[in-house]
């Protein structure tokens, strides 16, 4: 057997080869016609690891036949697309596929404009990053396609997997190999979209399988084994991990406990415990609030118990918090309060403080009008403590509402005192 991985000797070379992205490039897309014809557009391509970015290139450069170049921006530098543009003034237009290009710096990438505009160089980009928020915006406006392209379905995995297995030039059909259909979609659910991580499962499944008359004889559990953790995905540090938490907030703003605890466990098994507490620590402010207010220092106990415990311990007070959080009521109206606030200095809304509550703790105060402050605590109202109706607000501002109460949970009896407070100094 040859000593490329299965996943590199299986890259398409024509866009028929191509499994997977049929609304994107598939036969009946103007972009697969156009391409037929010859006339290949700049693109960006955006995704996550293993959903075909790069193939999808191979495949592109193999149906137009242009003279192809490809580089990794991790590697290459400005001389690297340097030597390409030399290499497009001797042939003429060419193809170059540029991996993870939002690693290149703004020079880099600035390298590229004028001979991307001209066409001498047609450039498809790959990144796993957002390319709105990580390549230029000069590039993005030069590429006719900026494509988001989605995992492959368990049904284009088992096409490639069955592929692989019946290519006796470049898979494993001159191998003899026992694997069911079972096992088969077993393999496809646990690389969850992922075609490099299919082949490289199916691979590595073959090689660890007991022989008998030449036969390779795959059972379940070495396969399962092998796909322990291959369906986890994301970086930490990328827009997939953040995507993560986003579906985690979201899950259980929405209180769907399942999907929430689905999020959680793929954040975790990226390892990463401090952005999930700080996420799961917000949210316990931003979206439960004042509705169940003990809420946010449960999150805080678990988020403080799971750092100290480390994972994989960690995973049972983050669960904790986020049923809790699921299941409880829910109120966002301190975030709309102090965000209402801060507008309102932002659209000049400000005045200046009144006198009676400037600091008076100097010689001279009165001298300046700083009096007149009455203390609270010194007229009881009933059960509420002690209250007294005097303006706060600067005169500009009297009469101004941020905060509008949410009837929710223990917000309810919190909006009961605030409207009660309000028709009292409305009688002043």
């Amino acid at each position: 057997m040859s000593n490329e991985p299965l996943a590199y000797r299986l890259r398409p070379k024509t866009l028929d080869d191509v499994v997977g992205h049929r609304d994107f490039i598939g036969p009946e897309t103007t972009l697969y016609k156009t391409i037929q014809k010859g006339h290949v557009p700049s693109m960006l391509l955006y995704g996550e690891p293993g959903i075909g970015k790069t193939s999808l290139a191979f495949a592109i450069a193999g149906t137009s036949k242009l003279p192809f170049y490809a580089l990794n921006a991790t590697r290459a530098g400005k001389k690297d697309v340097e030597d390409v543009v030399a290499e497009a003034n001797l042939q003429g237009t060419v193809l170059l596929f540029l991996d993870e290009i939002h690693r290149f710096n703004k020079l880099q990438q600035d390298t590229l404009l004028p001979h991307v505009e001209s066409g001498r160089v047609i450039l498809i980009g790959a990144t796993t990053e957002n390319p709105f928020h990580d390549v230029n915006p000069a590039i993005r406006s030069r590429c006719g396609e900026i494509k988001q392209l989605k995992r492959l379905t368990n049904e284009d995995l088992l096409d490639l997997l069955k592929r692989a297995l019946a290519d006796d030039k470049r898979g494993l059909g001159n191998y003899k190999i026992k694997i069911s259909d079972e096992q088969l979609e077993k393999i496809a659910i646990a690389s969850n979209g992922d075609g490099r991580k299919a082949l490289t499962l199916l691979e590595s499944v073959y090689y660890a399988s007991d022989e008998i008359d030449d036969i390779a004889i795959v059972n379940d559990w070495t396969l399962d084994q092998l796909a322990e953790r291959i369906g986890v995905y994301g970086d930490k540090k990328g827009s997939q991990f953040y995507n993560l938490l986003s579906a985690l907030q979201k899950s259980v703003r929405g209180s769907d406990v399942n999907a929430a605890l689905y999020y959680l466990a793929m954040c975790l098994e990226n390892g990463d415990i401090i952005a999930v507490s700080r996420r799961l620590l917000v949210m316990s402010y931003e979206d439960v609030g004042l509705a169940a207010p003990e809420v946010g220092s449960h999150v805080l106990a678990a988020c403080q118990s799971a750092e100290r415990l480390g994972l994989p311990e960690a995973r049972i007070p983050l669960a904790h918090a986020v049923i809790e959080m699921c299941l409880a009521e829910k109120s966002n109206s301190a975030l709309l309060a102090i965000d209402n606030a801060i507008h309102a200095i932002h659209a000049g809304k400000t005045g200046d403080i009144p006198l009676h509550l400037r600091d008076s703790h100097y010689n001279g105060a009165k001298s300046l009008g700083v009096e007149g402050y009455q203390y609270p605590h010194d007229t009881p109202i009933g059960t509420f403590g002690g209250w007294i109706p005097q303006q706060y607000l600067p005169d500009k501002l009297v009469g101004t509402e941020f905060y509008k109460p949410v009837i929710a949970g223990q917000e309810k009896r919190m909006a009961g005192i605030y409207d009660h407070l309000t028709s009292l100094k409305q009688k002043e």
